[in-house]
């Protein structure tokens, strides 16, 4: 292997042990921040997913509230629970774990949080202030792959791009933040019918590849020395959690890549923390104006 792998662990301890700091700056100020987590159904995935954000807000100070609905709710009865969290001062952020059961539509219910409240940053108001130049409440996943370059300095400024895959949650917030001012990246984004994809992805120094399907960029995809920042989390025949990303041959090719699991999975939470913090520093600015 060659390749300087990107510990997305670390980074996020980073981003957790500076949340903690703003959250009890905060408390200083008689703020108590809080997060509201509301699940639909019992997909097991979503409980384990909703479990750790809760523990990585219990670890930097933030409260937890959690809202557990059965399956078998409607749509409106869902937006109902949405409403009463907007309304509700003791709440800082709301986070609607996705996708919701069969019959519901998750994108609408979105739309139904206060964008000053929307800490997974997929509000249209959200969304509409990156294309803006003015991120506030900026998508987890595409932040923490963000400030994982940061992190290890690699050059944005300038660099050729490719994102592929073009997804409202990942790789169009993404590419958006990456071709912003101060970013200054020249981004194309690709995806699954991209005609040459491994022909696009080897003329830039980073890829980021955020498709879901697993193991689809390979070596053949990469120019040596790229960058490449793997989002995808799926399952392989055998079980196994893989990336978008064959890791072992383009491991050997790349200059840096991030693994998985440990590369971006873990700033997601990270980035959600953040955010939440963010909201509640908001919201007692707005308070005391």
């Amino acid at each position: 292997m060659t390749a300087t792998i990107l510990d997305g662990k670390a980074v996020a301890r980073t981003v957790l042990e500076e949340t903690s700091e703003r959250v009890a700056q905060l408390n200083d100020q008689g703020k108590q921040v809080a997060l509201a987590t509301v699940l639909v159904g019992d997909d097991p995935a979503s409980h384990t997913y909703v479990r750790s954000k809760r523990n990585r807000a219990k670890e930097v100070g933030i409260e937890s509230i959690h809202h557990e609905l059965p399956g078998d709710l409607t749509q409106e009865q869902v937006v109902d629970v949405l409403r009463d969290l907007n309304a509700d001062d003791g709440v800082d952020g709301i986070l609607l774990q996705l996708p919701l059961p069969a019959g519901l539509d998750g994108e609408a219910a979105t739309m139904h949080i206060d964008p000053g409240k929307d800490v997974d940053g997929l509000h249209p108001t959200n969304l509409g202030m990156i294309v803006l130049d003015k991120p506030r409440l900026a998508p987890c996943t595409p932040s923490g792959c963000m400030r994982i370059l940061e992190h290890y300095d690699i050059p944005v400024r300038g660099a050729n791009v490719v994102v592929v895959g073009r997804s409202f949650l990942v790789g169009r917030p993404l590419a958006l933040l990456l071709a912003s001012r101060g970013a200054d990246a020249t981004v194309t984004i690709a995806h699954s019918r991209t005609r040459d994809l491994a022909d696009v992805t080897r003329r830039a120094d980073i890829v980021v590849a955020a498709v879901g399907r697993p193991e689809m960029i390979t070596a053949d995809h990469v120019r040596p020395g790229a960058t490449v920042i793997d989002v995808g989390i799926n399952r392989s025949e055998e079980g196994n959690l893989v990336g978008d990303v064959a890791f072992d041959e383009v491991a050997e090719v790349a200059g840096a890549i991030t693994p998985v699991p440990g590369g971006v999975g873990p700033m997601t939470v990270a980035m959600l923390m953040r955010n939440t913090t963010i909201a509640a520093e908001g919201r007692l600015l707005a308070a005391v104006t």
